[in-house]
Formats: structure tokens, sequence, C-alpha cells
């Protein structure tokens, strides 16, 4: 496929995207950034301070910059998206509402929520689009095509999974990082080297995410299967389990995550 892209921002997770699509074989050549903070560009990639003067609107906008930044920068952005721009966002908060209040004259905009493991190819990315991206049409084939070198896709059956999704698969990695510290922490406690406790937790973590990841069985059932009866993972595992107090903990965590996310959705619907 023949890309054109011009992408709007370039932080994080907009860095982490570019890396993972030009990682996955697409041109740099393919991709303007415009970023006025931004010290360097991937080699290829053409980089600019302010957005371009003159020139058409691209197959593909993706916007990259922080959900507050919208209203001013919506009248820069506005030039290049027309009528045949799918416009791509990965704005916290703003609904497909807004951005086509913004940005009418797109073909289609959707709502991607990737996490920073798109520079390995190894994010989950749901989306949600405001045009018709149902099974087997050339849009949603389009757009799979894009996001393929980033990792896996699912689509959202409606809007207001969004946040919750953004909890689960977005925050999602930050959680996992705090669970891998307190996983070390705990045995530093208990008389391990920290830096020792540290490196053992991650490599435990990272094995275990591979051969969750290519096994057939659920997590649950993996285990139950590294469990013996009265054997020391499963007393482990009766510690985390008291009370449901692990699936509590969890819950309540993207209960507030996702609770934010709507209050953010609010605010950027009262900004317009």
């Amino acid at each position: 496929m023949t890309y054109s892209f011009l992408q709007f921002g370039c932080g994080n997770m907009g860095g982490a995207m570019l890396d993972g699509w030009l990682a996955g074989g697409i041109a740099p050549a393919a991709f303007t950034v415009v970023d006025p903070h931004l010290p360097q560009a991937p080699a290829g990639v053409r980089l600019l301070r302010a957005a371009p003067v003159g020139e058409a609107p691209p197959r593909f906008v993706l916007l990259g910059f922080k959900p507050q930044g919208l209203p001013a920068a919506a009248e820069t952005v506005a030039p290049f998206v027309g009528k045949d721009t799918i416009l791509l966002s990965i704005l916290a908060g703003v609904d497909l509402a807004t951005l086509r209040a913004r940005f009418p004259q797109a073909a289609a905009i959707v709502r991607v929520m990737p996490n920073l493991a798109a520079a390995l190819g190894k994010s989950p990315i749901a989306l949600v689009a405001d045009r018709d991206a149902g099974a087997g049409s050339d849009l949603r084939a389009e757009i799979e095509t894009l996001m393929a070198p980033l990792g896996s896709t699912e689509w959202l059956s409606g809007e207001d999974q969004m946040d919750l999704v953004a909890a689960l698969a977005g925050s999602g990695p930050a959680f996992v990082y705090r669970v891998i510290d307190a996983l070390a922490a705990g045995a530093a406690a208990l008389g391990l080297p920290r830096d020792q406790a540290d490196r053992l937790a991650l490599a435990m973590v990272e094995g275990a995410s591979a051969l969750a990841a290519a096994s057939p069985h659920s997590p649950s059932e993996l285990a139950r299967r590294v469990a013996s009866p009265g054997g020391t993972t499963q007393v482990g595992l009766n510690v985390l389990d008291a009370d449901d107090r692990l699936v509590r903990l969890m819950e309540d965590t993207l209960r507030g995550s996702r609770d934010r996310g709507a209050e953010m959705t609010e605010a950027a619907r009262a900004a317009g």
C-alpha cells in the first residue's frame, strides 16, 4: 500500500507508533511530522516545526498531541483533513462527535488506543470509527493493514467502551510495571538484594507473558498448572485469591482509570 501520512505531535505514544510503522517496513518518506519540540525525527522522516504551506490533504492525518491542545490545534489541522482523508486520533477523552464537529470533511474519523509496545509491534490496538468500518468493508481493511505493524487490532462494538479499554490496554502497562516492581520489592524485603530481585522479577514476567501468549490455555489454567496441591505456588495463590483481593484491586484500579477517562471526555465535549 502507498501511504501519505501527516502526523501532528510526536510525543511518547506518537513516537512509538512512528517507530513501529518504520520497523514494519513503511517508507520513512511517507511520513511528515509536525512538532515544534521534537529534537529530531527518524532518518528519512520529514520533520517540520509548523504545518506545511500549500500541500494537498494526505490520506492519513494522526492527532498525536495532548488532548487539551485540540482547540488550539484544530484550525491548523483542518486544511489537511480533506474528503479523502482518514483522521486518526490518539487523544484520550476526545470523542468522535467532538472530532467530527472540528473536522467535518474527513472521509472517516477513527479513535485509536494503542500503548507504547507499538514500537515493538506488540501493542493491542483498540479501534472505533464514525463511518462504516463493518467486517469486510474497505475502510476497515485499510485501517487494519495500517495498524498491523503495531500489534493486534480489536474493533470495539461502541465508543462507550473506549474509556474502559483505555484503562486496560492503554494504561495497563503502567499497572503491570507496578506489579513487577512490587514483586521485586517484596523479595527484597524478605532478603534478596534489590538489584537481583529486580532482574529476577523482570525476567520471570517476560517469560511468563511469552508463554501465556503462545499457550492455548487461559492464564487461569496456566496458574493452576504451575501450582501443586499444598505446594509453595498454591500457598502464594491462596494469599492472592483470599476474598478475591487481587480481582477487587484490579477492578478498583480499572474503574478509577476508566472514570477519569469519562471525566476527560465530558470536559472535551464542554470545550467543543
